[in-house]
């Protein structure tokens, strides 16, 4: 597991951290219980105003103030209103960047995860950042939690890096145009746990 002593090895910009999370264990412990998460998909953000997709793209807020933390916070947002999506910070403290988890394999507490998630099948337990951050049990009250500080969460770095990885453009995210120019998705080819590519849609508000 890393501890503290490890965080250097976040200190770097998003996208390049983002693979390296990749096959990752991601574990946290509740009173139910721990499930463990195997990341097989991930996209990075960057703060430094080139980022449009970037909850930092603004610059720093009450929403996104933990992505300006030192890096191995959790970041832990509300999205529609009704799912927590979750990130992991990187760079050092006062510079904005994190890497969203978007798709991962339970590989502890299956049973406890598919209670959280209604009883889907196993390879859906973890398929797409909101159902990751449900099995997980994260809710918004994890944001700033750190998972390398020995508490209820820990991060385990794959041993080796895999042998394949995938890049492409992010998953329904305004601003990328959808273009090439944000090829920050990164996930194992073949993994049947990784979730499907949607383009962004321009909402377009009535009356």
């Amino acid at each position: 597991m890393l501890t503290g002593a490890d965080r250097p090895l976040l200190e770097a910009p998003a996208v390049e951290v983002a693979p390296t999370l990749l096959g990752a264990v991601l574990t946290h412990t509740t009173p139910d219980g721990t499930v463990a998460v195997r990341v097989t998909e991930v996209e990075a953000y960057h703060g430094d105003g080139t980022d449009p997709g970037s909850h930092a793209f603004r610059g720093r807020t009450a929403r996104n103030g933990t992505m300006f933390g030192p890096a191995g916070l959790l970041y832990a947002y509300f999205t529609y209103g009704m799912h927590t999506c979750a990130n992991i910070t990187c760079l050092p403290e006062g510079n904005a960047s994190a890497v969203l988890l978007r798709a991962g394999r339970i590989v502890v507490g299956e049973a406890l995860a598919t209670v959280r998630r209604g009883g889907v099948a196993p390879v859906r337990l973890a398929r797409g950042p909101a159902n990751l951050a449900s099995a997980l049990g994260i809710s918004l009250s994890d944001d700033g939690a750190d998972v390398l500080g020995g508490g209820a969460y820990s991060l385990e770095l794959a041993r080796a890096r895999p042998e394949s990885i995938a890049t492409g453009p992010r998953v329904g995210v305004s601003g990328d145009g959808g273009s090439a120019a944000f090829p920050w998705r990164f996930w194992l080819p073949g993994e049947p746990t990784v979730s499907a590519y949607r383009a962004a849609v321009r909402r377009v508000r009535s009356g």
